[in-house]
């Protein structure tokens, strides 16, 4: 228990000094029972070095799109426990904003979680990595199939360089997905490009309203969260490691207000969401 200890007396000094980014890459894991090769450097120790408010390094975000595809097979159960069952209220809400017969583009779908229960509009699913795409695709139009509408649309690209005309979705949805823009800004750029005259973009993403409140939301990913994680996939090297990593380099919620009025958008509102998990954008184009 040395080990524990000392790490969490680090992290407090760190935490004291400000320096959250330093904080996120202390190990609270136990030490391990299985040797080391002294030239390997530890996964915590490599990873999550480049991501800050504004995006991620090339070979941390493709590092990332690996880890996204591994969560798959427990996605929903991992998410759930995480969030304690508050994300399918906050995705409730989202979809609750969407006039009916829209044009919904959804920014990375992932595994399709809430593109299935869109009804009544027109769905195209947006997502760099093809395995979440075809878990998309069966889980949203079975589900469409079901309520008998018509498949919905889905399509390979990153946020930054969507295949799409200008002004061709009345609304825009980003869950949980805009915390892993490569580059904020351009993604950001390309949505207002896609956006109809008057439509609206919709972000759902973790919670930070200053540093405070962002230590204590890294300190349940990485130990709440984590836990769950590791035993879920059987493996203290599990994808979710990500989730704190790229959390201790998301912006605080006035920072994203401010990135989306500095590149066209109007309207621009965000919310705290029940019980301080998540916080959810609003912001429209221009007619």
């Amino acid at each position: 228990m040395e080990r524990r200890t000392s790490s969490l007396d680090m992290m407090f000094t760190l935490w004291v000094k400000g320096d959250l980014r330093a904080v996120q890459k202390v190990d609270l894991t136990l030490p391990s029972t299985s040797p080391t090769r002294s030239n390997e450097l530890p996964v915590e120790a490599t990873l999550g070095r480049d991501v800050d408010s504004a995006g991620i390094d090339d070979d941390d975000w493709s590092e990332l799109q690996r880890n996204l595809e591994a969560t798959i097979p427990v996605y929903d159960r991992v998410n759930r426990f995480g969030t304690l069952g508050f994300d399918q209220r906050w995705r409730r809400g989202v979809r609750a904003l969407i006039p009916p017969s829209s044009k919904v583009l959804e920014v990375g779908c992932g595994p399709g979680t809430f593109a299935e229960a869109i009804e009544g509009c027109d769905v195209t699913c947006l997502d760099p990595i093809p395995a979440m795409l075809d878990a998309a695709r069966a889980r949203v139009n079975g589900a469409r199939a079901a309520r008998g509408e018509e498949e919905a649309t889905f399509v390979e690209a990153t946020a930054e360089d969507m295949p799409f005309e200008q002004d061709s979705f009345d609304v825009v949805c980003c869950l949980f997905s805009f915390r892993d823009f490569h580059d904020k800004p351009k993604g950001l750029a390309e949505i207002l490009r896609v956006l109809k005259p008057g439509g609206q973009l919709i972000i759902l993403d973790a919670a930070k309203l200053n540093f405070v409140h962002g230590w204590f939301g890294w300190l349940w990913m990485k130990l709440w969260m984590g836990t769950y994680a590791r035993v879920v996939c059987g493996k203290r090297d599990h994808p979710w490691r990500w989730l704190a990593k790229t959390y201790a380099g998301f912006g605080t919620s006035k920072q994203y207000r401010n990135m989306l009025a500095e590149t066209g958008f109007t309207e621009v509102r965000s919310r705290l969401l029940f019980p301080g998990m998540a916080t959810r954008w609003t912001a429209s184009k221009h007619n």
